[in-house]
């Protein structure tokens, strides 16, 4: 049985875990934050709108999306969609998201190298997350060592956009701290508040992260074991 053995236990589990809390800090992190008003009263909307101006971005439109914590960037169409309490919240963790988002319009405006690089692996990694496990298993089953290299071979692509995507991440927030704090978007007490909120949304990465790489030294291992 491919899918039961003491490597899923050892290696999965313990990072399906650490994503589960981190996942649910996130959301306790934002739903204690989303509590703070700003005492400025900058709307989410406008303060994305005030990173796009530092940043002299002209092209770029802030519209309203649905669902909670939904909030991203759209380079196809130059759109940050921001959920409806981001967008009209005036807490400092709707200044923290909304100015993160713009921190990722920002990056495709000034071509960040690694974005041009994560773009480039994205179609490898798409492919790999829908069929490389699928063909590991199918050659694990089959005896075919090759199909077996070639889905662990896609699947490590899924792990490498996720590892690029991590400083793009970091990168964003990074940007959006250093316009919120040199145009006194927030106050001195409140910058950390919105620093909280981003920290504990990029800690999901890392966890995403980890399971991926774990689940990767799983399939390693149990295919290195089946061809002994």
């Amino acid at each position: 049985m491919f899918w039961y053995d003491y490597y899923y236990f050892i290696l999965v589990v313990p990072a399906i875990i650490i994503s589960l809390i981190a996942q649910v800090n996130v959301k306790r992190t934002y739903a204690n934050m989303a509590k703070i008003n700003n005492k400025k009263r900058l709307t989410g909307a406008q303060a994305a709108y005030n990173v796009l101006q530092h940043y002299g971005i002209t092209n770029v439109r802030i519209e309203q999306t649905h669902g909670k914590l939904s909030d991203h960037y759209d380079p196809r169409s130059n759109v940050i969609r921001l959920s409806p309490e981001v967008y009209a919240g005036t807490s400092v963790a709707s200044v923290g998201i909304a100015c993160h988002e713009a921190g990722h319009a920002a990056q495709h405006a000034q071509n960040y190298v690694p974005i041009k690089v994560r773009n480039a692996v994205l179609p490898i990694a798409n492919f790999g997350s829908s069929f490389g496990v699928l063909l590991a298993v199918f050659g694990y089953i089959l005896g075919f060592g090759l199909l077996v290299d070639v889905g662990v071979i896609l699947f490590a692509a899924v792990v490498l956009f996720q590892l690029i995507t991590l400083p793009i991440e970091f990168n964003a927030s990074t940007r959006a701290i250093k316009v919120i704090e040199g145009t006194e978007m927030l106050y001195e007490d409140e910058v950390p508040k919105a620093k909280k909120v981003l920290f504990a949304a990029a800690m999901t990465y890392v966890a995403s992260l980890l399971v991926s790489i774990m689940s990767l030294l799983r399939l390693i291992l149990r295919t290195n074991n089946r061809r002994r």
